[in-house]
């Protein structure tokens, strides 16, 4: 019985007739797409990207030097250098990322206590040479001024989870 539902199904083509009906049933749906360039999908709030060195709003930078983020990175990516300045608070003279050694696993966002060093929503920062992903302060705090608003509203959404 078995050997003649084999024989019926090849003569008649069965297989080819449902992957047809198959194709005809995706033809006219919507597609689903995403034309890369010009449109972009949605971004999680929480999503990891090109880090960023926030300011306050008066303008002076948030980080305290506490050094918990170099601290914490376990792929040892971030080097900080800070001195004392004349009012007695220290800040960042040195704020470097390798970010060929970073592996985007957001501890140094957890860590800090001010919300200083965040990982932003720029998932476009690919270069020619190695050397241009050798982030400094200054880099780190114009990726923080560029992003500022989609920051400060992705950290207000998250607020509630934190």
């Amino acid at each position: 019985m078995a050997s003649l539902d084999r024989t019926a199904r090849s003569f008649l083509l069965s297989e080819l007739v449902t992957g047809f009906m198959l194709t005809l049933k995706y033809m006219f749906k919507p597609k689903v797409t995403v034309n890369y360039p010009y449109e972009k999908g949605p971004l999680s709030p929480r999503f990891r990207g090109e880090h960023a060195l926030r300011r306050y709003p008066n303008g002076e930078e948030r980080c305290i030097a506490c050094k918990l983020c170099e601290a914490i990175c376990p792929a040892q990516a971030i080097t900080i250098e800070a001195e004392p300045r004349d009012d007695g608070s220290r800040r960042t003279t040195r704020y470097d990322i390798d970010m060929t050694k970073c592996i985007y696993c957001g501890f140094c966002q957890e860590a800090c206590p001010v919300d200083a060093i965040v990982e932003g929503p720029n998932f476009e920062f690919a270069t020619e040479n190695r050397e241009e992903l050798m982030y400094n302060k200054d880099k780190l705090l114009a990726n923080g001024d560029r992003w500022e608003p989609v920051i400060a509203a992705n950290l207000k959404s998250d607020a509630a989870y934190r």
